[in-house]
């Protein structure tokens, strides 16, 4: 993947040394950016703004700002790059939350590596889920297998959302997104009131939560998640389908169907020392059993006790 990387540099002195500096390395791009053109640039949404404040006439603590108060770049990292090494003046750009201010002259090997461990660092960050920043499923992975190695006894959970594509359909996708958000602030806030130390809550993605929990009983945690589920989701919909209990949706044919309103389902494995041979046969129970939760009409749970 091309990483882009704007240098805002009015008289175009920099491109040149970062082009050299980077001839080997194909996945980054190095794009020339004069002040004027800032606020079109900013709409491609770069990898890395560099900022070279010795070749810009405007003040740079205003243009860091400017580009912190850009909707689609206030996670955009900026390197400013100067020859002013008065402190007040660093602290200064630095509270405008920039990640580097490199005094000049530059040494090569140092801003090369500073742009290379920061591809690192959010190749890193993009396996946390944006919405509601719960790890991803490279995070997932290790955990479990991490747990399986140390032979450990403890219970994953698998939690998804019933009706949800029916509750999009009808409420949009943002209001979609903030039910996904209240319910994983909904499975953190339970775990971590029964489970504080070794537990681990991750976002698989969509609707689909897992959490992972030190115990092997699990009835508690899963009958408070519903609870707390329940009691605070009708607060996403609308007076008349509260009423009513249900949400209806047009098929492909057009045809009005009937949804219950969103509920919370749970299947919980157990997973005793050596059961598993790998995470994939854990996956593939916890899939059975939260089919087991989902055929029942609204939020339940449905717990894997076997031991092999």
């Amino acid at each position: 993947m091309i990483q882009e990387i704007y240098v805002i540099d009015d008289d175009d002195s920099s491109i040149p040394i970062f082009k050299e500096l980077f001839k080997k390395e194909k996945e980054f791009k190095f794009i020339g950016v004069k002040t004027e053109q800032i606020n079109i640039a900013l709409k491609n949404i770069p990898f890395l703004i560099i900022i070279n404040e010795d070749s810009i006439d405007r003040d740079v603590t205003e243009l860091c700002k400017n580009i912190r108060t850009d909707e689609d770049n206030k996670i955009t990292p900026i390197i400013v790059v100067s020859s002013n090494i008065n402190r007040e003046h660093r602290l200064q750009v630095l509270r405008e939350s920039v990640e580097y201010y490199i005094k000049k002259p530059v040494d090569a090997d140092y801003i090369y590596y500073t742009i290379k461990n920061l591809n690192r660092l959010l190749t890193i960050n993009r396996r946390i889920s944006a919405l509601t920043g719960l790890p991803g499923n490279v995070q997932i992975h290790a955990e479990l297998k991490k747990r399986l190695s140390n032979k450990e006894d403890f219970s994953v959970l698998y939690l998804d959302l019933d009706n949800f594509k029916a509750y999009n359909d009808v409420y949009g996708f943002l209001k979609g997104d903030q039910i996904i958000e209240f319910t994983a602030q909904v499975i953190t806030k339970c775990i971590h009131e029964l489970f504080l130390e070794n537990s681990f809550i991750g976002h698989i993605g969509g609707d689909d939560f897992i959490a992972i929990v030190p115990s092997t009983d699990v009835d508690e945690i899963c009958q408070s998640i519903i609870a707390n589920f329940d009691k605070d989701v009708e607060k996403f919909f609308t007076e008349d389908d509260l009423k009513k209990g249900y949400i209806e949706v047009a098929n492909r044919k057009g045809i009005m169907e009937q949804f219950t309103l969103t509920s919370i389902s749970i299947g919980a494995v157990i997973v005793d020392k050596n059961r598993f041979a790998n995470i994939l046969e854990i996956g593939e129970v916890g899939a059975q059993v939260k089919h087991m939760a989902k055929s029942i009409v609204g939020s339940s749970y449905a717990i894997d006790r076997r031991k092999s």
